[in-house]
C-alpha cells in the first residue's frame, strides 16, 4: 500500500467543520491503496471538541501527534479569557461580550505578527521532526491542508528539500477569506500574506479547493490548474434504516456556526412578516439554531419577535447531527454574505444531501451551492435581498408541510458527493502525481 502525509491541523478530539474533510477522506483513502499518516498537534487550541469522531478514524491509519507552541494562553490572559475557554471561531461575539481596545489590539496583533496565522511557529519543528522521520519512514505524496495555512508552508518545505510530490488543499481560501479584511493589516503584512499565498499555489504539484467559483479564484492568484473535488456526505446506514421521526412543528433549521456574515435579515424579516398574517403559522413555526451563534443574529431575532419561536443548542455531537436534520422539516443554509459568496460551499450542505430532506438555501442564485441545489434537486436558493421570492418559498413549504408533503429527496445524482465516492478521486489524483 502507497503512503500518503497529510498535515491537518484539525484532528479528533476536534470537533465542527474543519476537521469533516480529511478524517473521512482518510476513512477511505484505505480502499483505494493509500495508507494515511496523520501529522497533527498534540494538543491544538479547537473551537469545539467531539470525541465521538475518534471512531471514524480509518484502523489504517497512523497518528503523528507532536507538540505545538500556540500564543492563545497570552491571547487568552490578556484579553481576561478563562484558561478552560476556547477562542471562537470565525469571531464570534457572545451576548454581554463588547468589544473594546483590548480586542482590537488583539485582532491588529493576530493578524500583522502571526503570518499566515497563529500556528506559525509549528513549522520549523514540524519539518526538523518529519525530515528525521522519513528517513525511515518513506512515504509517497503528501497532502496539507488550510486553514490554517501554516500546514501548507509545512508541505512546501518538505517539497522543497526531499522532492516529495504534494497537494495542496484548500478548505476555504487565504486571502479571500471573508474576515480576512477584519484582520486589519498593514501594507507590509498584506503584502507577506499574498507572497506566501502565491508561493504555495505555485510550488505545490496539485492545487485542490471545494469548489469551482473558489477555483478560477485561486487561479488568478497564482495556479492555473486548479481541481475541484468538494465536501461530501459519509452514508451511515445504520442511521438511515431507522430515520428520525419529523418534527410536528414546521421547523427550520441551521447547523453550524452562525457568524455574523452569515445572519440572514431578509430571512427573519420574512418569518416575521407571515407570522403577522398568519395566527396558525405563528404558533407552528419553530426556528432550530444548532452551534456557537453570533449576538447579531440574536438581536435580529429580537428584533423581528422571533425569539419565542426559537431554540438555540450551543452543540451536538456529529453523532447526533444527521437525526437533528432529519427530524426538521426544512434545513436552512445561509451562505456568507461576503464577497466570495459564490465559491461558498460547507460541509454542511452535503450532509443536508444526505439527510434528504428540504433545503432553503439564502445565497447567490448563480453560485456553486444552487448548482448543487439545482442539479440534486435537493432545494431553492433566494438571493440576500430576493424578499419576494423567499417569501414565496417559505410559503410554498408550509403548504407542503401542512399537507403532509414534504417529502424525502431520492435523486440519484446525490451519490457522487458521498465520501466513499469523492476519496476515489483524491487516490486518482494521488496516483498522478506520484508517477
Amino acid at each position: 500500500m502507497k503512503r500518503v502525509l497529510i498535515i491537518t491541523y484539525y484532528w479528533p478530539p476536534s470537533g465542527g467543520s474543519g476537521v469533516q474533510r480529511w478524517l473521512k477522506m482518510s476513512k477511505y483513502l484505505p480502499e483505494y491503496g493509500w495508507q494515511p499518516v496523520i501529522y497533527t498537534p498534540e494538543e491544538g487550541e479547537y473551537p469545539i471538541l467531539d470525541p465521538s469522531l475518534e471512531k471514524d478514524v480509518a484502523p489504517e491509519a497512523e497518528i503523528i501527534r507532536r507538540p505545538i507552541v500556540e500564543p492563545y494562553t497570552l491571547y487568552k490572559k490578556f484579553l481576561g479569557i478563562k484558561k478552560s475557554e476556547t477562542v471562537k471561531a470565525g469571531f464570534i461575539k457572545e451576548e454581554g461580550k463588547k468589544s473594546g481596545w483590548k480586542e482590537s489590539l488583539a485582532l491588529w496583533i493576530r493578524g500583522n505578527l502571526f503570518i499566515p496565522d497563529a500556528r506559525r511557529w509549528w513549522v520549523k519543528p514540524s519539518m526538523k521532526y518529519l525530515k528525521e522521520y522519513l528517513k525511515t519512514h518513506p512515504i509517497d505524496a503528501i497532502i496539507s491542508t488550510g486553514p490554517p495555512h501554516s500546514m501548507h508552508l509545512i508541505a512546501m518545505k518538505l517539497k522543497e528539500d526531499l522532492g516529495i510530490p504534494w497537494i495542496a488543499d484548500f478548505r476555504d481560501p487565504w486571502t479571500e477569506i471573508d474576515y480576512y479584511q477584519d484582520l486589519h493589516l498593514t501594507r507590509w503584512a498584506d503584502r507577506k500574506q499574498h507572497r506566501l499565498e502565491k508561493e504555495v499555489l505555485t510550488k505545490a504539484d496539485k492545487v485542490v479547493t471545494v469548489g469551482w467559483d473558489g477555483a478560477k479564484r485561486l487561479g488568478r492568484l497564482g495556479n492555473r490548474n486548479v481541481s475541484v473535488i468538494p465536501n461530501g456526505y459519509d452514508w451511515d446506514a445504520s442511521v438511515h434504516q431507522v430515520p428520525a421521526s419529523l418534527s410536528e412543528s414546521f421547523t427550520l433549521t441551521h447547523l453550524g456556526v452562525l457568524t455574523p456574515s452569515r445572519n440572514a435579515p431578509a430571512l427573519w424579516e420574512t418569518l416575521k412578516a407571515l407570522k403577522d398574517e398568519n395566527e396558525t403559522f405563528a404558533k407552528l413555526l419553530k426556528i432550530r439554531l444548532v452551534g456557537q451563534v453570533d449576538q447579531s443574529v440574536v438581536q435580529n431575532l429580537e428584533a423581528e419577535g422571533l425569539m419565542p419561536n426559537t431554540e438555540i443548542v450551543a452543540y451536538i455531537p456529529h453523532d447526533e447531527v444527521l437525526a437533528a436534520q432529519q427530524s426538521s422539516q426544512v434545513l436552512l443554509l445561509l451562505i456568507n454574505d461576503t464577497p466570495n459568496a459564490k465559491g461558498i460551499l460547507t460541509g454542511k450542505l452535503f450532509e443536508y444531501l444526505a439527510s434528504g430532506r428540504p433545503i432553503l438555501c439564502i445565497g447567490p442564485e448563480d453560485g456553486d451551492a444552487a448548482r448543487i441545489l439545482n442539479e440534486t434537486k435537493a432545494g431553492t436558493t433566494v438571493s440576500f435581498e430576493g424578499k419576494e421570492k423567499m417569501k414565496e418559498s417559505v410559503k410554498a413549504l408550509y403548504n407542503k408541510y401542512l399537507e403532509g408533503d414534504l417529502a424525502n429527496n431520492t435523486n440519484p445524482t446525490v451519490e457522487q458527493y458521498s465520501r466513499r465516492n469523492l476519496a476515489g478521486e483524491f487516490a486518482e489524483m494521488l496516483n498522478k502525481v506520484k508517477s
